[in-house]
């Protein structure tokens, strides 16, 4: 999932079409380089895999680059994944006054093809020790994915820690991400009191996280 203005973000600081494109090309001239594997991967697919240094994730430490590709195999997962996020980014910056209208979220699927993965959520990986879905500690997921990368693995396959019965999956090499990328559904969430409220576009669907 993506916010949704990531196709307009900087449509307002230009004129036109070329000088937006000019912006564009100035700005990649001072992003961290893209792994050879991305750089043939669109934009949205290649971009996780260029930033992530200083902020560790379930799979990787804090300064590890490239980073890593993380996704959902169901919709309801993913969406609860950034809530969570979200819910933390609001938790981190006191006085931060939350926003009074949605946010436009825009989720996207993407196939992911390799002979080289692992399945945590099946033996001999599913003992319950360590827990690949521990909320909080990230030290065994982290020593698996630098050991998982070190050995050419390029996808994990993991239980969910921010939904019961969700299952997430963790890119490591761009090369298992096969283009382009598909349009699922459009989301918007809501900063309420006791949370955040996610709901589906033309739909009833809507999932309601507690702080």
């Amino acid at each position: 999932m993506v916010e949704a203005q990531h196709r307009i973000s900087t449509n307002r600081l230009a004129d036109g079409a070329g000088e937006q494109a000019l912006l564009e090309a100035l700005a990649d001239e001072v992003k961290p380089a893209l792994p050879a594997a991305a750089r043939r991967l669109p934009w949205l697919l290649a971009a996780p895999f260029r930033y992530g240094l200083g902020r560790p994730s379930r799979f990787r430490s804090a300064d590890t680059l490239p980073g890593i590709f993380y996704a959902a195999e169901d919709v309801e997962t993913a969406v609860s994944e950034t809530a969570f996020w979200r819910l933390v980014a609001f938790s981190r910056s006191p006085g931060f006054a939350r926003p009074r209208t949605p946010t436009p979220m825009s989720a996207f699927s993407v196939t992911v093809d390799t002979a080289t993965a692992l399945d945590l959520t099946a033996a001999p990986f599913d003992t319950g020790e360590p827990r690949w879905d521990d909320p909080d500690d990230y030290s065994a997921t982290q020593a698996l994915g630098a050991a998982a990368r070190e050995a050419g693995v390029a996808a994990l396959r993991a239980p969910s820690a921010r939904r019961t019965g969700g299952v997430n999956v963790a890119v490591l090499d761009p090369a298992a991400l096969v283009p382009p990328p598909r349009p699922q559904s459009s989301w918007a969430f809501l900063a309420v009191d006791d949370g955040l409220l996610a709901t589906r576009e033309m739909s009833d669907q809507a999932l309601r996280f507690a702080l």
